[in-house]
């Protein structure tokens, strides 16, 4: 018969606004286990599987850290209290908590005396740090606890009911569906998931449920607001081709699912690496800058199938995608990541699209440069499944003057990730010198301008960043030195002819004191792009041709 073997969560934390999707696994009446539904209205053998998610409310008063939202309170800050702050903002967990928190907790005290605005609509400005729809405390007595309609999936609402009770706590049911996305009403309380297989024609279940319960739910932490700096064409000298109109470029790695682990990041909470939490703060962000063109690099197969590819497209986008080759990569070809350009469908249409897979121009050039003896070790060097995505678009706008009435307007646009390994220095180098001289044939072709976007982990003043914003490598740069396949000599040949500009270091130019704060004046390039525990520099950019 139908059995449930485990259930299992991938984040015991769940958030405000983001799904919980529990991993079951059953085995079948013919013994074979899968992860597969088997809803009631295609039941297996005279059974289904019911799910149900409760949430459980104690009659205790229970009051959440401000700063480790998963924690429950043990302290309460008198002074905010005395000074109307918020009362969810004067909880704390441990007096460790308190005291590493103060220097910013003090600030809130300071900026509370001097509100002029006494009645709160402020508040979140002021001390906003997580998007609170509670007071801070949650009291669960039954009298002050709203039962709402829910709704789950795709199941219709239904009136929420109180469904056990068990000493000082009471179980609401929140959901009928296998997924269930926390509410602000959730906050601060424990969820159950509990998973049943039922007879199809008594209803009732067979066996005992599969259970598991949840951390308490936080609320989601509101993202740091971006400070955006207006530029105008005529801000910028030599701006991408204004005869191709004006538009915006976004260029950004996402970080795939597979490397946000906690032996990666184990400074950051699970929950925040958690694809469900995050992939909702990318969608948000990358919609909210309404880009003409993006390119995303790191992008997971099966996230750009499911998610990016369908919930961009709502937004009117149309998507390319280049999935990394599989040579080194050892996985699953649904986990393995790639680059992903999408573009305004309203704005441009779709060309040509020229897939760069470095794999294939390694094994090119070890034909024709290394001895047979020596390939293999080449090709183990030279080999790391990167690729670029170049897309040829069509503008369906233009400004165009008399002279060019009739004239197609072009953009080339390459989207690429290079090599991440620090001590490949001739790889990185090579990769982008393969990538320019294939952009170096497109744009003699048919005279197209030309965007570069991508991570190319290099950072300003590398060899591969001269080569992309200068056109050349100085023969005595230190990169050079290591090339023990002798791939980069003479050092002569590292040189393209695309009139390329960094976006940013053409946007230093401009002369804006707050811009300045964020560039290094040594190369006109961004302080970071890339910011974690161990590094924090430019690893990014977004190159045009003038």
């Amino acid at each position: 018969m139908l059995s449930v073997l485990r259930v299992h969560l991938p984040s015991d934390i769940p958030i405000v606004g983001c799904e919980l999707s529990p991993y079951v696994l059953i085995r079948h009446p013919d013994k074979t286990v899968s992860t597969e539904d088997v809803p009631e209205s295609a039941p297996v053998e005279g059974c289904f599987l019911r799910y149900k998610w409760y949430r459980i409310q104690s009659d205790k008063k229970v009051a959440i850290c401000s700063v480790h939202p998963s924690e429950q309170a043990t302290l309460q800050c008198l002074g905010c209290v005395k000074a109307k702050i918020p009362v969810a903002k004067s909880y704390h967990c441990t007096p460790k908590c308190f005291s590493d928190a103060w220097q910013h907790h003090r600030v809130l005290h300071e900026r509370a005396a001097s509100a002029v605005n006494e009645n709160g609509n402020e508040e979140e400005d002021i001390y906003g740090r997580f998007n609170n729809t509670t007071s801070g405390i949650n009291n669960n007595n039954n009298s002050n606890t709203s039962v709402q309609p829910v709704v789950n999936g795709t199941t219709p609402l239904y009136p929420a009911a109180v469904t056990q009770r068990n000493g000082g706590e009471t179980w609401f049911e929140v959901g009928r569906s296998k997924t269930y996305t926390p509410t602000a009403d959730d906050i601060g309380h424990v969820l159950k998931f509990e998973c049943v297989v039922v007879d199809s024609e008594t209803k009732t279940p067979v066996g005992q449920p599969n259970t598991i319960l949840t951390s308490r739910v936080i609320p989601a932490p509101s993202p740091s607001p971006r400070r955006l700096i207006s530029v105008t064409n005529a801000d910028v000298a030599g701006h991408l081709d204004s005869s191709s109109g004006t538009f915006t470029v976004l260029s950004y790695n996402v970080l795939c699912d597979s490397y946000a682990t906690s032996d990666l990041y184990g400074y950051c909470p699970s929950w925040a690496l958690s694809w469900p939490y995050r992939r909702q703060n990318l969608l948000r962000e990358i919609v909210g800058y309404l880009a003409d063109i993006v390119c995303l690099q790191e992008v997971q197969s099966d996230h750009f199938e499911e998610f990016f590819a369908p919930e961009l497209d709502k937004h009117g986008y149309q998507a390319l995608f280049k999935r990394r080759t599989t040579e080194v990569y050892n996985g699953s070809n649904q986990t393995i990541d790639g680059c992903a350009t999408f573009f305004r469908r309203d704005r441009f249409s779709h060309v040509k699209k020229y897939e760069v897979e470095f794999n294939k121009a390694a094994q090119s050039l070890t034909d024709a440069l290394v001895p047979n003896a020596q390939k293999k070790t080449a090709l183990n060097r030279l080999v790391k499944d990167n690729v670029a995505l170049i897309v040829v678009l069509e503008a369906k706008f233009s400004n165009q003057g008399v002279d060019n009435l009739g004239k197609r307007q072009l953009v080339c646009v390459a989207n690429t990730h290079v090599n991440v390994q620090h001590d490949l220095k001739d790889v990185k180098l090579w990769q982008v010198h393969t990538l320019l001289k294939g952009l170096e044939k497109i744009a003699a072709s048919a005279d197209i301008p030309m965007l570069v976007c991508g991570d190319f982990n290099s950072v300003p003043g590398s060899a591969p960043h001269a080569l992309l914003a200068i056109g050349k490598v100085d023969p005595m740069h230190p990169d050079l030195a290591v090339d023990p396949l002798g791939i980069l000599r003479p050092a002569t040949k590292l040189t393209h002819t695309l009139p390329l500009v960094s976006a940013y270091s053409s946007f230093a130019r401009i002369g804006y004191e707050q811009q300045k704060k964020r560039v290094d004046p040594n190369t006109n390039e961004p302080l970071f792009t890339n910011c974690t525990r161990d590094f924090i520099g430019t690893l990014d950019y977004i190159f045009y041709s003038v």
